[in-house]
């Protein structure tokens, strides 16, 4: 390490600024917003100015640094970009202008990512809430380690390439999603004339344990794993946090679940009835919860991820009619979901449907485990560029200049 840093406050490279736009001018409001972690100021939809009531709002400008006092523990800091250039905000975010012969704006949003940085604003902010605010002052008087222009430059630019290595990702997995659905439709379309069976005809539909107090009364209490709404999602079950549950060992036995069980959710946002996936005995002696349905199949006709995958396509908009809408929740029972149509075609057809899905859905769970592999890896690298545990070379400028004069992109 040639030097260390200077630790400079941010009221040395931020200047307050306000750019007061009167409501009554305006026929329409172009919010702007600061999403959460640091991930950037975002257009938010346009408002009619009739609907306003705050009388004055600031207009955002390219390269402005602001953030959202109300979220400050939610690291809701920015930078703003060409997308969010021109919209306004209340004066819950304060704006600042970067001293550009000081620090690069670009750069002071890594320091925004940065998770010593979001510990330090979240640690400043008052109240009594969870929305704690942070003031002015106090975010004025953070202090960070600032590099020379230079290497702020550096970093600027290595960030940048991992972060199109990521977006490259994001893309990739996009298009892996949009693929899934596409077959899926060619499904769809290849069964709509196809004899129907009804799912309780070629399944036990059976809902999982509820609560007792009074088991707790027993002798013969076990504790299991047991899956809730938030485990199970459309084409996959997440598993990183399975709860435990005390139950009669009888309950136990009969909820347990087995391998090529088909779960399907009851309740929760209407596009969401019905998602599930197939259980494949990933965790011995689980259970389920009764917001949480099984099919086990009872005719070997039928596969499994056949009628899971067609749950998940035909079945989403078919729950959302056939669901029901309560306040603020949706819901099937076991009566709709015991209706079900399941196209009545070969084993084989459903195994070549499944195999094709399971192909495409494998391929965009590898590119997911990758993305997030690289998103851990850009996290440790700021951090390590941040303190100062990785120099970028000087020669790093050079090489720069030289593909830059080559027009190479």
């Amino acid at each position: 390490m040639t030097s260390e840093w200077e630790q400079t406050a941010l009221s040395e490279v931020l200047r307050p600024v306000r750019r007061p736009v009167a409501v009554a001018d305006l026929d329409e409001v172009p919010w702007a917003g600061a999403r959460w972690y640091a991930e950037g100021i975002y257009p938010r939809p346009v408002e009619a100015a009739s609907k306003v009531k705050t009388k004055t709002l600031n207009r955002l400008e390219l390269n402005d640094v602001t953030y959202n006092r109300m979220w400050a523990t939610k690291a809701a800091f920015g930078v703003v970009g060409e997308e969010a250039a021109g919209c306004l905000v209340t004066g819950d975010f304060p704006i600042f202008v970067a001293e550009t012969r000081k620090i690069e704006p670009e750069f002071m949003r890594a320091v925004f990512q940065s998770s010593a940085f979001q510990d330090i604003a979240s640690a400043r902010a008052v109240g009594t809430t969870e929305r704690r605010r942070l003031k002015e002052p106090d975010f004025l008087s953070i202090q960070i380690a600032l590099p020379s222009p230079c290497e702020q430059r550096r970093i600027v630019n290595v960030m940048g390439a991992v972060d199109a290595q990521i977006e490259a990702l994001r893309e990739e997995i996009a298009r892996a999603e949009a693929l899934w659905w596409a077959v899926a439709r060619d499904m769809v379309e290849a069964f709509a004339d196809s004899d129907f069976t009804r799912l309780d005809a070629i399944a036990e539909i059976s809902g999982g344990l509820t609560k007792n107090k009074k088991d707790f009364q027993k002798s013969d209490l076990v504790e299991v794993p047991y899956l809730r709404v938030a485990n199970v999602h459309r084409r996959y079950l997440d598993l990183r946090s399975v709860a435990l549950i005390r139950t009669t060992r009888v309950k136990a036995e009969a909820l347990r679940l087995q391998p090529g069980d088909i779960l399907f959710n009851e309740g929760g946002d209407k596009d969401k009835l019905g998602r599930g996936d197939v259980w494949r005995g990933q965790i011995e002696h689980c259970i389920h919860q009764n917001h949480v349905f099984r099919a086990r199949l009872t005719n070997p006709e039928f596969e499994p991820r056949f009628v899971s995958a067609w749950g998940n396509s035909f079945g989403k908009n078919w729950f959302e009619v056939f669901g029901t809408q309560t306040t603020g929740i949706a819901s099937i029972n076991k009566r709709t979901l015991s209706r079900f149509p399941i196209p009545d075609i070969p084993l084989s057809d459903q195994i070549a449907w499944a195999d094709r899905l399971d192909a495409v859905w494998q391929t965009k769970v590898a590119l997911s485990n990758e993305f997030d592999e690289l998103d851990r890896f850009r996290s440790a690298l700021l951090s390590a560029l941040l303190n100062q545990e990785i120099e970028i070379p000087d020669s790093y400028d050079r090489v720069l200049g030289e593909v830059s004069s080559d027009g190479v992109h």
